[in-house]
């Protein structure tokens, strides 16, 4: 690390600790020729997520449209806006640890559907109902024996399970 008043290119640690409720750490530091004392900050550098749109357009990603999407299906819902932060949180944490810079909005919509799903059957079938463009009842009620057949063998495991004193 350069320092700021000799511009020597060494110095010292003397004290690390978080800074910014965990985000990052604050460093005192000391020259190692001038011996005089500063401070630095390290922070892990967040990579800038783009979407990739269905028509080739990219833009910015905004978690904002994550949670205003999840807010619309679990409208008249039995859940708080607290849980739905949370999944919106789940949902960008999971994307940017996929570590691509450019996300289709295809897997955004797959990953969030995947969340609602395990949160509530109905906001997942109206959230899926818009994003899968439903095109006519058949397709509709494919989706909904789906689930349907998923909530059984859910069921069926867990009933083995505690039939076999697990």
């Amino acid at each position: 690390m350069k320092c700021p008043f000799c511009e020597f290119h060494d110095s010292k640690v003397i004290d690390s600790r978080a800074a910014e409720e965990g985000n990052s750490i604050r460093r005192r530091r000391e020259c190692l020729q001038c011996a005089k004392r500063f401070t630095t900050y390290e922070m892990v550098e967040d990579l800038p997520l783009r979407v990739v749109k269905k028509d080739g357009r990219r833009m910015a990603f905004d978690r904002s449209k994550i949670l205003n999407g999840l807010m619309k299906a679990c409208e008249k819902r039995p859940i708080s806006l607290d849980v739905l932060e949370d999944t919106a949180d789940k949902v960008e944490k999971e994307l940017r640890n996929s570590m691509e810079r450019e996300i289709p909005s295809r897997l955004i919509g797959e990953v969030l559907m995947k969340h609602l799903k395990n949160l509530d059957h109905v906001a997942y079938v109206r959230f899926a109902s818009v994003y899968r463009e439903f095109t006519d009842i058949d397709n509709f009620m494919q989706e909904l024996e789906a689930l349907k057949d998923n909530a059984a063998s859910k069921k069926n495991t867990e009933a083995s399970l505690q039939g076999d004193g697990v």
